[in-house]
């Protein structure tokens, strides 16, 4: 009898069915782009979120129950990453966490919100994104392009004092938004600058020399480069400038570099300027003790040191955990209210609050490449 129901349980488990006593999992959807230019990131950042789950599962998990990571691949593609939202919602999962590229999210968006499913994005920067036209309950970890611009913006301006400026955009949503909110935000400084050169491209290139060409007749003061493809397009951008010997500083949008980035971009790297909201070993991130265990955690698990891409999509599993735990229920609305406008403490990010439109508000530090390393040199 004691064999025939360990048998029956083990049939139970293996079909998806509760046991008797014996809790189901909760299941957490995540799509990335797991192949093509953005796939090396993606990954790193299925395996950050694996971390954290595991670091929320020794603690007790969600209401008591383990929590398990269902992956799915949206190769950088809107129709795709459609359908691979709907292959989640119909596995049942209580929680959708996204967005590499800001045309796939806007795009899986109403999808994942008619199905009654949060959705939380992890990276995606478009502003469109916390509008509410696809996504009532829209909630995001990583800074918007106004949030960057101001940034970068302060840098041309108050720091280089350029007046001469080129442009590398991205021709989607992401990159023509981050562009017209760092000139947005020249004009709030009222700072007169010539846009001299202006050179759109499509997420998938690679081949940077014509447009490199066309920047470097216009000798400008400062070329900001905005390339959301981390594993092909930026470090290729940055590779072709160096060899092109680009005129002016290059600043890369914030955001776009990471130390994977740097990499394989090589000595190239080395005097690009960029921004950004996390660095694992500075601080206030270094001496947190949620950020140690967190960054603790990847290194044992799958030897990498984690970026800010890692760590935003950590972050988005933690806090969803923290406000499921804290509210006892999975109820989408209840918790999309408690995270838009709320606030929270002890996360890997440090003590954390969203405004009402659900963006997390993030402290931007700016850093120079030297080495080969990120080099902080202040914080905004």
């Amino acid at each position: 009898m004691k064999f025939l129901f360990s048998a029956l349980a083990s049939l139970a488990l293996g079909l998806g069915l509760a046991a008797p006593g014996v809790a189901q999992p909760i299941k957490v959807g995540v799509i990335f782009p797991l192949s093509g230019g953005a796939g090396p990131q993606g990954q790193h950042l299925v395996k950050s979120i694996q971390s954290m789950a595991a670091l929320i599962n020794e603690s007790g998990g969600v209401l008591g129950r383990q929590i398990v990571i269902e992956a799915r691949d949206d190769e950088s593609t809107p129709a795709v990453g459609v359908s691979r939202a709907n292959e989640l919602i119909s596995a049942g999962v209580s929680v959708i966490i996204e967005g590499w590229n800001s045309p796939v999210t806007l795009a899986m968006q109403p999808v994942i919100s008619r199905a009654g499913v949060l959705d939380i994005t992890a990276i995606s920067k478009a502003d469109p994104i916390l509008s509410g036209e696809g996504n009532p309950l829209a909630i995001r970890l990583n800074s918007s392009n106004s949030q960057d611009g101001a940034v970068i913006a302060d840098y041309i301006a108050n720091r280089l004092k350029a007046r001469r400026v080129a442009f590398l955009t991205q021709n989607d949503a992401y990159g023509n938004g981050a562009q017209a909110s760092i000139e947005a935000e020249l004009k709030k400084l009222n700072h007169s600058y010539e846009r001299v050169a202006e050179e759109k491209f499509p997420f998938t290139q690679a081949d940077f020399r014509v447009a490199l060409t066309n920047v470097r007749a216009a000798n400008p003061d400062a070329v900001v480069a905005i390339n959301a493809s981390e594993g092909l397009g930026m470090p290729a951008l940055i590779r072709q400038a160096r060899q092109a010997r680009i005129p002016g500083q290059l600043i890369a949008a914030v955001g776009t570099i990471a130390p994977s980035v740097i990499s394989v971009a090589g000595d190239a790297a080395n005097g690009l300027v960029g921004a950004d909201i996390y660095f694992p070993d500075v601080e206030p991130f270094a001496s947190n003790p949620v950020n140690k265990r967190y960054v603790a955690k990847v290194q044992d698990q799958h030897k990498l040191t984690p970026d800010k891409f890692m760590a935003l999509g950590a972050a988005s599993l933690q806090i969803w955990a923290m406000a499921a735990n804290e509210l006892k229920t999975l109820d989408r609305e209840a918790i999309a209210r408690r995270i838009r406008g709320g606030s929270f403490r002890g996360t890997l990010l440090g003590d954390v609050s969203f405004a009402a439109n659900g963006q997390l508000a993030n402290r931007h530090y700016v850093f120079g490449v030297q080495g080969q390393k990120m080099v902080v040199e202040k914080g905004n």
